[in-house]
């Protein structure tokens, strides 16, 4: 009898799983339970509209999702319509694959007025998720602050500064290409704790800064450092050479002369975020300098403010807890170890290790996690998985979405697409289950 398995989450570390089990149990029945109508996780809702190219990854989960014995289950969440314990009773082992799709919040006096925005909430929005669809941020101001120095509020910044003609061949949605377009935001400052040696961007996006048509790159020369040994001690020779190659293009950003280009974007170091100013909308931020002795991230008691009408905090993500399993809240993980949580439930990708690493990171999570199922488990005659599934779904009345309800989904945001953009994404669940059943939105 084959093994059943569930895998709750269909992002990345969820595909990268099923891919593993097809290989390590060949014969397992492997269902994704995803509570979006849409497959893909982050490559949909994190990944920038404008890089078109990394989500093309998405074609090779596809070839996961088409084989005979793996099954999506979309528009089914954990604790409204199923819930864990549930489907620990269905399937022979379960594999939490749901990523950490919260902010990690900001904690400085101000933090709540109008005008702060996570970047997991900004980002989903301008990737037209669901979950954000209504967020509607004020960026009637010609200055932002992203707070962080990662791949991530490096697309923030870019997104806001981007040329609509820049933005022509992405999947930015129409309603908020108008919103961005539309603003007169002309500086974005980046802003981050460490120095420049500790920035966690890569270099590919670093350079894309300073492409930008309408857009100048800034940053201070006196920020860089000169003594490249001193700084980059401890790190391994790989760490050092991305390193180096950001200092070399920082280095370059700061010598380059005034241009006719209309707007800005500030990459400044050394400093630590201490309170947004304002009423009860954001008007400025205050800094504190910092210098990094021994590897600690130190106060001067140097204060200066930027003065802006947005802030977004880039400053990691977070898990949440799933009713039925255990959860740190300390480190915003579910306790593991290397991926097993207790007999017959593990975890893979952030929701085991945080928010860390690129796409490919989480590869090795489903292979181990794989390993360990065909090592662990034994077909129980009395768990049916999806059979057991369905039948409870049918009963509560839910109206899931399976992948070729996905790939007609797919095909008319294809269909709807105008000019140059690759689709014209749905971005909510009930013009998704809408478009599926025939019916005006």
């Amino acid at each position: 009898m084959p093994l059943s398995i569930a895998i709750i989450g269909s992002g990345p570390a969820g595909f990268y799983t099923a891919d593993a089990l097809t290989k390590a149990c060949p014969d397992c029945r492997v269902d994704f339970i995803e509570r979006l109508p849409t497959p893909f996780g982050l490559i949909r809702g994190g990944v920038a509209p404008d890089h078109q190219t990394t989500k093309r990854v998405a074609k090779k989960y596809e070839n996961t999702a088409m084989m005979q014995h793996v099954h999506f289950y979309g528009n089914v969440e954990i604790g409204r319509d199923v819930s864990l314990m549930e489907l620990r009773a269905m399937y022979d082992a379960v594999v939490l694959a749901v990523g950490a799709p919260a902010d990690k919040k900001l904690t400085i006096p101000g933090a709540n007025k109008i005008g702060v925005h996570g970047s997991a909430a900004f980002v989903g929005w301008y990737n037209g998720h669901p979950d954000f669809r209504d967020l509607k941020p004020d960026l009637n101001t010609n200055s932002a602050v992203v707070i962080g120095n990662g791949n991530v509020a490096v697309d923030v910044a870019r997104v806001l500064l981007r040329s609509p003609r820049g933005m022509a061949e992405s999947d930015l949605p129409d309603h908020v290409a108008a919103m961005i377009h539309a603003a007169p935001i002309t500086e974005v400052h980046m802003v981050g704790r460490r120095g420049p040696a500790d920035a966690k961007f890569t270099n590919v996006e670093l350079r894309e800064m300073g492409n930008l048509k309408l857009t100048n790159p800034r940053v201070r020369p006196e920020q860089l450092p000169e003594d490249l040994d001193a700084v980059l001690a401890g790190y391994d020779e790989r760490d050092r050479r991305l390193r180096i190659r950001n200092l070399g293009t920082l280095r370059e950003f700061s010598t380059r002369k005034d241009t006719n280009k209309p707007k800005n974007v500030y990459f400044d170091f050394f400093a630590s975020p201490v309170e947004i100013l304002g009423g009860e909308q954001v008007e400025a931020i205050r800094f504190e300098r910092t210098r990094v002795e021994n590897g600690k991230c130190l106060g001067t008691g140097e204060m200066f403010e930027i003065e802006c009408g947005l802030v977004i905090p880039s400053i990691g993500y977070r898990s949440e807890p799933i009713e039925g399993a255990p959860f740190d809240e300390k480190q915003g993980i579910i306790p593991n170890d290397n991926g097993r949580i207790e007999a017959g439930l593990y975890a893979v990708g952030w929701i085991k290790r945080g928010p860390s690493g690129v796409i490919s990171s989480n590869r090795p999570d489903g292979v181990i996690v794989a390993e360990y199922i065909a090592e662990d488990i034994t077909a129980d005659p009395d768990r049916h998985g999806r059979d057991q599934l369905e039948a409870v779904l049918k009963q509560r009345r839910i109206r899931w979405i399976g992948y070729s309800d996905w790939q007609r989904l797919e095909a008319m945001e294809i269909e709807n697409a105008e000019g140059h953009a690759p689709r014209k994404k749905f971005v909510t669940v009930e013009d998704m289950i809408h478009a599926l059943d025939g019916l005006p939105n």
